[in-house]
């Protein structure tokens, strides 16, 4: 059963508890049970499978990796299903091509560049591009201009010199997709991931509320309990930001592709502004890309690498992602227990706040997780334990980014892991059972997390294991 209950954590004093997450990628560097036990040891909270790459049948074995080593180690772990969605790329050809500016490009899906000189494409931009529409080839270092389309051949007016290689990125940041981001292959991979363990599944290219709504119906008609990750990395999502951030479990900050669709200098001030969206929603977030990227070679982070990882700490997110750090770095481990200590550090010594939009908000959940707040502060609480289903009461408690430490007792197993990347949230598996709480906090006590005389605020509610019904406050001073 998995509860948390390795000898580290429960040896570690609860004010020296991480608030702030870690998920780390699965891939060629990381790909044996040892070393997911090693990623999971050194801090990773969740592991993200990225489906664009790898196999069905290596992400089978790799779940069940992660499920023994969580069960091994008592600790629970988010499984991320990361799904490919529109990754529009330049197709097959040999050599390089050299680009000027002044020249028009025709680009043409599955063109044979060598017979008639088009320039081949891995997605049928004649479908969605418009005229005067931008065009951003090599992930962002060619960029053109929409001239025509005429016959499924796109014309792109070059605004600068450059050189193309095979299949190389594609960003077309003015081009809507109506809806269009879920994929055949993103649809075959969730038909399979509904067969398997996954916590969450992650949608790329985002660019409305309803990309969320049209996953959400999809999940649900095939009896798929996973919550939704929406990928925040095109410019029409941050002009639908608050929208996607209500309709999301959660939000991930994907820098890559996004510094190419938006200017690289609006990256920080974007970030920040999805972070305080998701403490003002109660939708948790993650920073990912390239955090500690020079470790994918060195043994050390650059100086400003440590920096970028302590401020997203110091703003408040709920969570920072690994890529290619862990999936094919020379350094995985490494790095995990790289960003782990930078974490800690800037958590213990941290001389800010986290502050978060308090607009008012009449919501009953809202109005309880506040209570218990103003509460657990005013007798100063060594804890709060909430009893959840769902996990929506921690998650609301979480968002408010109090340093006063959250412990969730839930029986269902896919709250605990869902948990397991929330801010703050130490998340237990027990039996829905009155008292659950209370029985809890004696096994806590019992394991030298409490001391005799801590007080400790307990949430729970009138029918143990039933979703929406907290509706009980109660202070205990442990004996």
């Amino acid at each position: 059963m998995v509860g948390n209950k390795d000898n580290k954590k429960q040896n570690s004093p609860i004010k020296d508890w991480r608030r702030s997450k870690i998920i780390a990628t699965i891939g060629p560097s990381t790909n044996s049970y040892e070393l997911v036990v090693e990623l999971i040891k050194s801090g990773a909270n969740a592991i993200r499978l990225n489906f664009s790459h790898g196999s069905h049948e290596e992400r089978t074995a790799q779940i069940k990796w992660i499920r023994k080593a969580s069960k091994q180690l008592g600790q629970p772990v988010a499984i991320i299903q990361d799904l490919q969605g529109p990754k529009i790329r330049l197709g097959d050809f040999e050599g390089i091509i050299n680009v000027h500016k002044g020249q028009t490009l025709p680009l043409e899906y599955m063109a044979d560049f060598s017979k008639n000189g088009h320039i081949p494409t891995q997605y049928d931009l004649s479908l969605k591009v418009k005229r005067g529409e931008r065009v951003m080839l090599f992930d962002g270092r060619v960029h053109g201009i929409v001239s025509s389309i005429k016959d499924g051949v796109v014309y792109v007016d070059m605004l600068n010199d450059g050189i193309l290689i095979k299949r190389k990125g594609i960003n077309v940041p003015d081009t809507d997709f109506k809806g269009d981001v879920i994929t055949p292959k993103d649809k075959a991979d969730l038909v399979y991931g509904s067969s398997q363990d996954i916590d969450y599944v992650a949608l790329s290219f985002v660019q409305s509320a309803e990309d969320i709504k049209s996953l959400s119906s999809l999940l649900g008609a095939m009896n798929f309990s996973a919550k939704i990750i929406a990928k925040i990395e095109t410019k029409s999502a941050i002009d639908n930001l608050e929208e996607i951030v209500i309709e999301s479990d959660v939000v991930m900050i994907a820098r890559g592709d996004l510094a190419v669709e938006t200017p690289a200098e609006s990256i920080p001030i974007v970030q920040r502004k999805i972070i305080g969206l998701g403490q003002k929603h109660a939708t948790p977030t993650i920073v990912a890309t390239q955090m500690l990227i020079s470790m994918t070679e060195q043994l050390e982070p650059s100086r400003a690498e440590v920096s970028d990882v302590a401020t997203a700490v110091l703003v408040g997110t709920d969570c920072l992602m690994l890529s290619d750090e862990t999936a094919s770095g020379n350094y995985p481990i490494e790095a995990v227990k790289t960003m782990q200590r930078i974490i800690r550090y800037t958590e213990m010594h941290s001389p800010l706040s986290v502050s978060f939009n308090n607009e008012t908000d009449h919501s009953m959940q809202t109005a309880i997780s506040e209570a218990i707040i103003k509460l657990a502060k005013t007798i100063n609480a060594k804890a709060i334990v909430a009893e959840t289903k769902s996990g929506l009461t921690a998650v609301h408690i979480a968002a408010k980014r109090i340093d006063i430490p959250l412990i969730a007792v839930t029986n269902d197993e896919r709250t605990v892991n869902q948990l397991a990347i929330v801010y703050g949230i130490e998340s237990y598996l027990r039996p829905a059972e009155k008292k659950a709480a209370n029985k809890l906090t004696d096994w806590l006590r019992d394991n030298r997390v409490f001391n005799k005389g801590d007080i400790v605020v307990t949430v729970s509610g009138k029918y143990p294991g039933v979703v929406g019904t907290t509706d009980t406050i109660k202070v205990r001073m442990l004996e």
